[in-house]
């Protein structure tokens, strides 16, 4: 597997690649014993849209894919909702073969924690990552989801919908039940709305695309109730490759 090389422009100039670079860091270190230390991972348009015709994949490049990879094969677990799931048509977490050896190498499982949070109960069941004998989910869910026919190992974990931080709830059970450190939201953006609400997010990286989506009326990255106040941001690390820029910021 050939690196796809990007420019770092901060916090030094260097010509770097997202596994090496991702792989030098150990994501868990700062994880408390409450909650797992999560990023969360977007790719957006230069005028703000995060899908084009309803799903994400067209904004994205080859540097695009390579960070998502990246990040995927040196977390725990891989967090998404039930409608990224759906609109993403999502497989198993880590495709290719060598990233799952690299884990069974560093004393890892051979994939991420595929987790799924849905209120409703309501499962995409036709995607890949169901028919996966191999895949290891949990899912999150107040009601007791239908699972016939599922291949995967899936364990369904329940919840208070209606508790003030709810998602406080799943993280803890993450932690503590699942021994997930460090955590990767790969959205939807009523997920994404809901973890800043409740101050689950540690870092987010933001893959910003030199490509114009117009008027989408698409979400945005985060929906639902606005912040109390603004949350700052600070930039840990930003790169470029083909006018894509990547920047890794700190919440």
């Amino acid at each position: 597997m050939t690196p796809v090389t990007f420019r770092q422009l901060l916090p030094e100039p260097a010509d770097v690649d997202p596994d090496t670079l991702i792989g030098a860091l150990d994501l868990g270190q700062d994880a408390s014993e409450a909650r797992p230390y999560t990023l969360a991972n977007f790719v957006a348009s230069a005028d703000g849209s995060v899908t084009f015709e309803g799903r994400s994949r067209s904004l994205g490049d080859d540097g695009d894919r390579a960070m998502f990879h990246a990040l995927r094969e040196h977390v725990d677990g891989v967090v998404a909702g039930t409608g990224t799931l759906r609109a993403e048509r999502y497989g198993r977490i880590l495709g290719k073969k060598e990233r799952r050896q690299r884990r069974i190498d560093n004393g890892r499982t051979p994939e991420p924690l595929a987790c799924v949070i849905t209120r409703s109960g309501d499962l995409p069941l036709d995607i890949p990552l169901f028919a996966e004998p191999e895949a290891e989910v949990v899912v999150f869910s107040p009601v007791q989801p239908p699972l016939g026919g599922v291949a995967a190992h899936v364990h369904v974990e329940h919840y208070d919908a209606a508790a003030e931080r709810p998602l406080t709830q799943i993280m803890g059970l993450l932690r503590q039940q699942y021994g997930v450190r460090s955590l990767l939201c790969e959205g939807g953006p009523t997920l994404f709305g809901l973890l800043l609400r409740e101050q689950l997010v540690d870092e987010l990286f933001l893959t910003l695309a030199p490509k114009l989506a117009g008027g989408s009326t698409g979400p945005t990255m985060a929906t639902g109730t606005p912040l109390a106040e603004l949350a700052p941001l600070q930039i840990r690390w930003l790169l470029e490759r083909d006018a894509s820029l990547f920047v890794r910021y700190a919440l």
